[in-house]
């Protein structure tokens, strides 16, 4: 699937040292898609990702629906349990 980043989730994405290959992983193949309950007509692409420090962190990538689909911003977080949700 063909995404399109917005200038503020490319900023966000160098900020935070998160690669883009990751983000694509994510997009590509979620362990989880939520829809953004704060926002109308987003959702959230996200799964359990080792990051450099060798920690294993949620990156979260928040989606537009609209065509084709725009990454608003992207993050990662350590508080898995916060995000998660079992099916």
């Amino acid at each position: 699937m063909t995404f399109q980043l917005s200038s503020h989730a490319e900023w966000e994405m160098a900020r935070r040292g998160i690669p883009n290959t990751m983000v694509e992983a994510v997009l590509n193949s979620p362990e989880q898609k939520l829809p953004d309950e704060s926002h109308a007509g987003r959702w959230i692409y996200q799964s359990r990702m080792r990051f450099d420090d060798g920690k294993l962190y949620l990156l979260r990538v928040v989606v537009s629906d609209e065509e084709p689909p725009t990454v608003i911003t992207a993050y990662k977080t350590s508080r898995i349990e916060k995000y998660w949700r079992a099916e």
